[in-house]
């Protein structure tokens, strides 16, 4: 079966616009945020080099990474700075996989362990409320 061009070309268009239109991410695409900030200290001292997610009840996960003086910001995109505003289930956890293989003893020797107690990542209890404009949020955190 032969098409003719004209009908080719409008079925190509009508097949562009939805491609299109599908991966549009404008503003309707991006929920309502709050720039959050804070600082993450483990027994008093400035937790370096964690890593702070806040999970939302639903949406996207803004992540961090503490700074030597245990600073954090959050980014919600890699445009947009913040967290979605809401209630968010938070973690915090130093552990950063090793790359290469591990199926040696001696190179499971050396992953490096996790600083941060389970109750604040693989089974957190924080959690956190971010709003409008500028929140800041710090966490003292126990490692007992």
């Amino acid at each position: 079966m032969k098409i003719n061009a004209p009908l080719r070309m409008f079925v190509l268009l009508i097949c562009s616009s939805f491609l299109f239109h599908g991966c549009s991410s404008g503003p309707d695409d991006v929920p309502e945020t709050g720039t959050v900030t804070g600082t993450v200290t483990l027994d008093g001292a400035p937790l370096a080099d964690a890593q702070v997610q806040f999970q939302p009840e639903n949406g996207r996960t803004s992540t961090g990474t503490t700074d030597a003086e245990g600073h954090y910001e959050l980014d919600y995109s890699g445009t947009l700075k913040g967290a979605k505003i809401g209630k968010h289930s938070v973690s915090i956890t130093t552990f950063n996989a090793p790359e290469g293989n591990l199926e040696t003893k001696e190179a499971q020797k050396q992953v490096p362990k996790e600083k941060v107690p389970a109750q604040y990542n693989a089974n957190t209890t924080l959690t956190a409320d971010v709003k409008a404009g500028e929140n800041t949020i710090d966490f003292d955190l126990q490692s007992k």
